[in-house]
């Protein structure tokens, strides 16, 4: 059996053959089966990339070369995807980057993997949690109604605003679903997926009647340079398996359907996504589309309007599925490094009939709702794709390690192409990060430095494997003199 050497420190990494589920009050259930999980992918996946940020992107950075943005990021993420899938089916356990990290490249780069994770999924909660406030406030123009200016957006996105109310709520609201039970949840979100979908296809299938191709022209308008800098930009809506994966630990057969659902997730997500930028685009001149309720405002361009006050509705409960994707992986990460001593065990605690973890789900929920809130959808948008990145290279890097160190380990899925296809995962997301503002490497910076204070004043003393270590220690006794 696996053994815990004392004196790794830093490098100290928790053996796979030692990564166990917890103590019963640390426990998740197994419910999910493969469409569930699935279903919980796209959700992540299919949301404000097309109803918000095709629209954001296409308007201001790349034209209709956001059709290019998207493919640059899918194909970044699709080598990704190989990757966690072989982890995925390797070590069926929560916590995605985080417990891969740790198992593979050490306690120090899985607490930093864990660490940005926090912050990223949160934000990403934030940020289409605006985005469907955008599709609310195009409905409430439509039926003509009116809400005072300071709840209608964060700080310097208008007129008056001061805060956005309804993003705010929203965050409250999911955090609220996800304490029902993972079960309950689950099943909610495959039926709005279904729903989302159906809309999706709808804008498709009747946008495409309405074409003209001379609004593809210019095609980069911002040269080809906005392509690239629109694919860091909508990079965070190709890789909603990222967080389904955190599930694994509530997976009926984790080892044969987390890799199934990584991979059918992300190939239905890019070819929607594809022929709905093609439309958007196609529909309405790039200059003309809405930031924040792009489609809705492309159809009643054409004189569809009750078809605009549908996509409305569809874009407003189908984002929701993304709130639920993303709430439920920085839940189960915060989990996963809690249960394994890096923070305090408190957050790990389980509730006692519903088997979710209550306490972090509620604290998540307060963060994103203040995020959303206070912060203009771009700048939210910023802040989660550094960390994301960060984590996919991490995340490449440690499937080449162990598949080299560990080839005998059993794997239901092998990632192809070995080393180069997680090798292209690495280069891609090398290079969207250098596309990211300062402003962003910034918020980054200060982020990690506060989390190398915690690591080094808490984390590092309290882990499970310290402790081991510690233990160890004791039981060898002192020294020969």
């Amino acid at each position: 059996m696996a053994r815990i050497r004392a004196g790794q420190g830093i490098l100290r990494r928790k053996p796979i053959e030692l990564i166990e589920e917890g103590v019963e009050e640390e426990r998740l259930t197994r419910t999910l089966g493969l469409w569930q999980l699935t279903a919980i992918g796209v959700g992540g996946i299919i949301g404000a990339g097309i109803f918000t940020l095709a629209g954001t992107v296409a308007n201001g950075t790349a034209g209709p070369a956001v059709l290019v943005s998207f493919l640059i990021a899918g194909v970044a993420s699709a080598a990704a995807a190989f990757s966690y899938a072989e982890f995925a089916g390797l070590i069926p356990k929560a916590g995605s980057a985080y417990t891969y990290g740790y198992a593979v490249l050490g306690e120090l780069v899985g607490w930093l993997i864990g660490w940005d994770l926090l912050l990223e999924y949160t934000a990403i909660v934030a940020v289409v949690a605006i985005g469907i406030s955008g599709y609310f406030n195009f409905l409430l123009g439509e039926f003509g109604a009116e809400l005072p200016a300071w709840m209608l957006g964060a700080p310097g996105t208008g007129e008056g605003h001061q805060v956005d109310l309804f993003a705010a709520v929203l965050c409250l609201l999911i955090a609220y679903l996800l304490t029902l039970g993972i079960k309950n949840a689950a099943r909610f979100e495959t039926v709005v997926v279904v729903l989302k979908v159906l809309v999706v296809l709808l804008v498709i299938v009747v946008g495409f009647f309405h074409i003209t191709t001379d609004n593809y022209t210019p095609f980069f308008p911002y040269g080809v340079g906005g392509a690239f800098t629109g694919a860091a930009t909508v990079f965070f809506a190709v890789f909603g398996y990222d967080a389904m994966s955190t599930a694994a630990e509530e997976s009926k057969d984790a080892q044969r359907h987390m890799p199934k659902a990584i991979l059918y997730s992300l190939a239905i997500s890019m070819v929607l996504y594809v022929l709905a930028c093609l439309v958007l685009t196609g529909m309405q001149n790039y200059t003309e589309i809405d930031p924040e309720s792009g489609f809705s405002t492309a159809f009643k361009s054409v004189g569809l309007d009750g078809l605009a006050d549908v996509i409305a509705v569809g874009a407003i409960i189908g984002i929701l599925t993304v709130m639920f994707t993303f709430m439920l992986g920085v839940t189960r990460v915060w989990f996963s490094m809690s249960r394994d001593g890096l923070l305090p065990h408190w957050f790990a605690k389980t509730h006692a009939t519903r088997h979710v973890p209550t306490r972090v789900t509620w604290i998540v929920g307060v963060a994103s709702a203040l995020i959303a809130g206070f912060l203009p959808i771009g700048e939210a948008a910023e802040l989660t794709n550094i960390g994301i990145l960060l984590a996919f290279v991490v995340v490449c890097v440690a499937v080449i390690v162990l598949r080299y160190k560990r080839p005998e380990l059993p794997r239901t899925f092998r990632t192809p192409g070995m080393p180069f296809v997680p090798a292209i995962g690495v280069v891609f997301s090398i290079w969207l990060i250098t596309f990211l503002q300062w402003q962003t490497w910034a918020r980054f910076a200060v982020w990690f430095a506060l989390g190398l204070v915690v690591y080094f004043a808490y984390s590092f003393r309290h882990s499970n494997l310290a402790r081991a270590e510690a233990e160890g220690r004791r039981a060898e006794g002192p020294p020969a003199p």
